[in-house]
């Protein structure tokens, strides 16, 4: 077949040139000719049947053109076969299949790159079963013991696996075993080859399967360890990269393959912790973190910390080549450039209690050894605790007693093995908790700027200890100390020190809260100060700090003369960015925390604010469907940020945003937010829903039956667990929205009952939040519906009762207790099966502040009582333990 399909076509020499002096002309950096047009000519001869045919002709056979030229039409060739595979006619597929295979074995190792790429791309697009000659040839390539044909064939096999690894652990009709089985052993056999590239691409092949762990590599899993060990110490250095990957890979996905071996494995990778190649170090020093990672038992690793921790902080000082040496000469007159702005993301408002911890955003700096062994240091801190103090402290305190301008690396390395540590060690740390302090303020005045930006870094790994001490006298003045040593920090002249500063004063401002009120006049004018001079990337991030200084003080910052500091500047920057300019997104940020922090205070500078929002999610409404007309280019971030700020301003001035509302479009606007395609963007939507219920429902008035029901249908999805901060703040909003309409609520009350009785039923696999949002809100709709509710009480009432005691006393809980009450008046026996589970709840109390509800809650106990003779309540109450029993004795029962 082949052989007939390559005699049916035959390339025109004219086209042939055509083609050729067009790749010529794309790939010379020197050419005049304009690039666009000689990719617009190429497009248009795309449109051929056969042009795909030509590139492959020209990769296979135009041995009189230059390697260039043949790797461009090889790369064209991948590119439109992405597109175009599927839809060519079967004998230009086939053509093109038989012009590839005899390269495999081609002299250049260039053509044969190429070749391996494209024969990828083509297994991705139409399967093993669609190229049955690929296997034959493959095989005959690796067993020739010819280099070219090996490596070509490897080379292409290493791509599949990379790409697509589970079509050849599948069954292809005619085969009696699966590929795999056919390529390992030959993969295991290269393991020991004395060519570097054929070993370097079997070892890579077989760790893609790793992760898949196909029946034939588990059943000859120690073949493939004693290969590890036998490449443990090869001469190159990828391919002891990719040993020390597979070791990682192994204890992340199946450790007790390696458990047997661990000593051993754990002897080579303190070894190859030291490599003289970074690389290799650094794909060591993964491993460490993988361990713990893996809750594997700690007494192995114990008996090596001591050999580890030395290697560790070695691997922590600046190697010679690390970009934050160039960076750190930059002075802060320079301006940024855009590839120095990292992306930021925003995340939308959320109604409840949160889940997820913030970490530390460092996905934008490149990941080095250093970095590895100061994460790898903290892992292991929180695993061993104290115990690895006794090695750790005197190699940090000999790197800190190094003298000279020599050392200073040795120095910036021990404080950051400090902070590393600071968590994971804090007890043992804590008595010398004021000294450690008091060494680390002299050196935020250190000549060398990146000794200055660590010691803010590791100051604030101890902010939430250095906070807690400054009740009394001597922890009060380390607290201004600190806080004084932060500040003179963010007004450095070096860009990565202002940087580290003012996260790090952000961090010592959430745990400080309201301590920091006195000294809020000297913070606000080195904070606005910073933003007067700070280039863009770094402006952000006082803007971060000036947000959650307010989140931190909140009502505190509502004076006249703070107010003269702070918001001026804010003023100015606000009337300078355009609408469409991404720096808008921090500062629409700030001005949220701002707005709730000074609640009606806020009232004098709400109306622009309040007005450009509205504009904003207008324009990019329109651009959504119009860029054209809308001046703009679609960006849902900027809807997000300004839902968000409504939210704050809702928040802050409370019933005094009504006019501003009145007078404005938001509710259709907030309408078709609600009905977004985006789940970020019906996120932050319902939660400014929620928020303009409680304060003026009657501006949502004419279009309430619409919010309901949108609302309901996010409740509704069979994705729920992937829009799940979406159905968190429309359940929140609908129960907002049920006590300010009360009956009116009543069309949809059924729809959403039956959405979160599942979500109550099964909240061990749900988001915390979540199940208490939909507790509350069922509550809230008994409370206003009782008659609809309660007849389905028993299907739900112990599920309920159980998310009820978990949720902690405040206003929402009292709520739902009086939809509770409400439904036991309307159906007492619907609760009888579950009456310990609804004590329990009624014992989650720890005061009923309301004492109307707490009279309604003794009628329904003393109700019970008497319903239930000869025994039943004593029963009943002998079946709770005697904690619960206590707390039930405030209600007279």
């Amino acid at each position: 077949m082949a052989a007939a399909g390559s005699a049916s076509w035959q390339p025109q020499e004219e086209g042939l040139k055509e083609i050729c002096g067009l790749l010529e002309q794309q790939i010379s950096p020197s050419s005049s000719a304009d690039k666009s047009q000689i990719w617009q000519q190429l497009q248009h001869y795309s449109q051929f049947p056969d042009f795909n045919n030509y590139l492959a002709f020209i990769l296979a056979r135009a041995e009189g053109k230059s390697v260039e030229i043949r790797q461009a039409a090889g790369l064209l060739l991948k590119n439109n076969l992405r597109t175009a595979y599927k839809m060519m006619s079967p004998a230009h597929q086939q053509y093109i299949k038989s012009e590839l295979l005899p390269c495999l074995g081609a002299a250049d190792k260039h053509i044969r790159s190429t070749v391996g790429t494209i024969i990828s791309v083509v297994v991705q697009l139409g399967g093993i079963l669609g190229w049955p000659e690929l296997l034959q040839a493959s095989i005959n390539c690796l067993d020739s013991n010819d280099l070219n044909h090996m490596e070509g064939a490897m080379d292409a096999l290493s791509k599949i696996c990379e790409d697509i690894p589970q079509v050849l652990d599948s069954d292809v009709p005619g085969l009696a075993e699966r590929p795999i089985n056919i390529f390992l052993p030959r993969l295991f056999q290269f393991f020991q080859s004395p060519h570097a590239s054929l070993r370097k691409l079997s070892l890579g092949s077989v760790n893609q399967y790793i992760m898949l762990m196909p029946s034939a590599l588990y059943a000859s899993v120690d073949k493939y360890l004693h290969g590890l060990f036998g490449l443990a110490n090869d001469p190159a250095a990828e391919v002891r990269k990719l040993v020390c990957a597979a070791f990682v890979q192994l204890i992340e996905v199946r450790p007790s393959v390696l458990e047997p071996h661990m000593k051993n494995v754990i002897e080579y990778m303190l070894q190859v912790n030291k490599d003289t190649d970074d690389e290799v170090a650094l794909e060591a020093c993964e491993f460490w973190s993988a361990y713990c990672d893996a809750q594997l038992p700690p007494e192995i690793l114990r008996e090596y910390l001591p050999r580890l921790i030395p290697i560790l902080l070695s691997n922590m000082a600046y190697a010679d080549d690390d970009e934050s040496l160039a960076e750190a000469e930059e002075d802060e007159s320079l301006p940024d450039r855009d590839q120095d702005l990292k992306p930021r993301f925003h995340t939308s408002r959320f109604h409840g209690s949160e889940d997820a911890e913030d970490d530390d955003d460092d996905s934008f700096n490149v990941w080095n050894l250093r970095k590895c062994s100061a994460a790898a240091l903290d892992v292991l801190s929180n695993v061993f605790g104290d115990e690895i103090l006794p090695t750790l402290m005197p190699i940090i305190q000999a790197k800190l007693a190094a003298t000279g301008d020599e050392a200073w690396k040795d120095r910036e390395a021990a404080v950051l093995a400090l902070g590393a540590v600071g968590e994971g060690c804090i007890n043992g740390l804590y008595p010398h908790l004021s000294e450690i302090v008091a060494f680390l303020i002299p050196l935020l005045d250190d000549k060398f700027p990146l000794i200055r930006s660590i010691s803010c870094w590791t100051l604030s790994r101890f902010s939430k200890y250095i906070v807690q001490d400054s009740g009394h006298q001597k922890g009060y003045e380390q607290f201004d100390a600190a806080l004084m040593g932060l500040l003179r920090r963010i007004l450095d002249t070096n860009k990565r020190v202002q940087e580290a500063a003012c996260s790090a004063f952000a961090t010592l401002e959430e745990e400080a809260a309201e301590e920091l009120a006195p000294r809020l006049e000297v913070i606000l004018q080195h904070l606005m100060c910073a933003f007067g001079k700070y280039q863009r990337r770094n402006l952000r991030i006082v803007y971060d700090a000036i947000g959650t200084l307010a989140d931190a003080v909140g009502g505190e910052l509502n004076q006249p003369v703070y107010l003269e500091i702070l918001m001026p500047p804010l003023i100015a920057k606000w009337h300078q960015v355009p609408n469409s300019d991404k720096d808008l997104f921090p500062l629409l940020e700030c001005f949220t925390s701002i707005a709730q922090a000074l609640g009606t205070g806020f009232t004098q500078f709400a109306q622009p604010v309040f007005q450009r929002c509205i504009n904003i999610i207008q324009t990019q409404q329109l651009a959504k469907v119009d860029p054209v007309s809308a001046g703009v280019q679609y960006d849902k971030e900027f809807i997000v940020c300004s839902l968000d700020l409504l939210s704050g301003l809702t928040e802050g001035l409370g019933s005094g945003i009504e006019s501003l509302v009145s007078q404005s479009n938001l509710r259709d606007l907030l309408l078709q937010c609600c009905m977004d395609d985006a789940s970020d963007v019906r996120q932050s939507a319902f939660a400014l829903l929620g928020d303009l219920a409680r304060v003026c429902p009657v501006h949502l008035h004419p279009r309430l039956s619409e919010f309901l029901d949108i609302a309901a249908k996010q409740l509704n999805t069979p994705k729920l667990k992937e829009t799940i901060s979406v159905a968190n703040n429309a359940c929140w909003a609908i129960g907002e929205l049920a006590i300010k309409v009360r009956q009116e609520i009543s069309p949809i009350v059924m729809t959403v009952i039956s959405c979160l009785v599942p979500i109550l039923q099964h909240a061990e696999g749900l988001n915390k939040s979540l199940v208490e949002n939909s507790a509350i809100t069922l509550g809230r709709l008994a409370w206003v519906c009782p008659d609809l509710v309660s007849p389905h009480m028993e299907h739900f009432m112990q599920s309920w009762c159980i998310a009820l005691s978990m949720i902690r006393d405040d206003i929402e809980k009292e709520d739902a207790f009086r939809g509770l009450c409400a439904m036991v008046r309307a159906n007492p026996s619907g609760a009888l099966s579950s009456l310990v589970f609804m004590c329990k709840a009624i014992a989650s109390w720890h005061e009923i502040r309301s004492e109307e509800l707490h009279n309604e809650v003794c009628q329904v106990l003393h109700g019970y009582k008497q319903m239930l003779r000869n025994g039943a309540w004593d029963q009943c109450m002998s079946a709770l333990e005697p904690p619960v029993k206590d707390k039930l004795s405030k209600y007279q029962v």
